[in-house]
């Protein structure tokens, strides 16, 4: 068996995935009998510790770097993301992980119409059939 390429974007992609399906078992879990909120708020309070302690590790701690743009994007991605968190919380507390986890995938679909907008990215035909498939397969799982 050969070793996986660490420097492609689809091993880190691929473990992204990986641990996103962990993360919607063990949030479900997670968010039994306490208010959604708070267990985000908890979640955030250990993401902070691992990061932090993962770019002291690897020093990746020049803040200095940053420009106020870089800045500006990075903290309106982070209130983005605290938003998504809150939201997929709540839907997991309402719902089954089998309907939930699908919807939340719809983020490939708007990240895609997103970055065709802002960023002018031309997707292949193959990227907006893998969308239409996303799609039809959180259709498919919502159907009753």
């Amino acid at each position: 068996m050969t070793k996986p390429d660490t420097s492609s974007y689809v091993f880190w992609a691929l473990l992204s995935a990986l641990f996103a399906g962990v993360t919607a078992v063990l949030g479900k879990k997670g968010v039994e009998g306490i208010p959604p909120n708070l267990a985000v708020a908890v979640r955030v309070a250990v993401v902070l510790v691992f990061v932090v302690c993962i770019a002291m590790a690897t020093k990746q701690t020049n803040v200095g770097a940053l420009s106020s743009r870089t800045l500006l994007f990075l903290t309106l991605s982070g209130i983005a993301t605290g938003a998504s968190w809150l939201c997929y919380f709540r839907a997991l507390q309402l719902g089954p992980v089998s309907q939930v986890a699908p919807i939340d995938k719809l983020s490939f679909v708007l990240a895609m119409g997103l970055g065709i907008l802002f960023l002018k990215e031309k997707p292949s035909l193959s990227t907006f059939s893998g969308a239409g498939l996303i799609v039809a397969g959180v259709l498919l799982t919502l159907k009753k």
